[in-house]
C-alpha cells in the first residue's frame, strides 16, 4: 500500500504561482512513477505532469508546459508541482498519484486549486 497525502493548495489570481505537494508513505517512494492529475467541475480527471521513478523523465500535457514543473525529493518521499502563471483553466481538484510499472494507481485525496481572473 502508498499513501498519498496533497498539500498546497488554495486561491490565486491569474498569473499568480503555487506549489503543490505530496508526501508518500508506505512502499518504497523511489521505485514509483509519480504524477498529478487535475478535475475541474463538470470535467473527466485529466493528466497533468509524470516523473519517472528515476526522476530522469518527465511529461507534461500541453496545456501546463511551459509554466508547471514537476520534481521529487526522495530523501522526504514527497513529488511537487510548481504552478506559475496559473491561468482561471488551471483551476481544479489536483490529484497526486503513484504507480510502480503496470501495477495498481494509488491516487491522494486531492487538493483544490482556484485561480481567479
Amino acid at each position: 500500500q502508498v499513501q498519498l497525502v496533497e498539500s498546497g493548495g488554495g486561491l490565486v489570481q491569474a498569473g499568480g504561482s503555487l506549489r503543490l505537494s505530496c508526501a508518500a508513505s508506505g512502499r518504497t517512494f523511489s521505485s514509483f512513477a509519480m504524477g498529478w492529475f487535475r478535475q475541474a467541475p463538470g470535467k473527466e480527471r485529466e493528466f497533468v505532469a509524470q516523473i519517472s521513478a528515476s526522476g530522469g523523465n518527465t511529461h507534461y500535457a500541453d496545456s501546463v508546459k511551459g509554466r508547471f514543473i514537476i520534481s521529487t525529493d526522495n530523501a522526504k518521499n514527497t513529488v511537487y508541482l510548481e504552478m506559475n502563471n496559473l491561468k482561471p483553466e488551471d483551476t481544479g481538484v489536483y490529484y497526486c498519484s503513484a504507480r510502480r510499472g503496470l501495477g495498481q494507481i494509488y491516487w491522494g485525496q486531492g487538493t483544490q486549486v482556484t485561480v481567479s481572473s
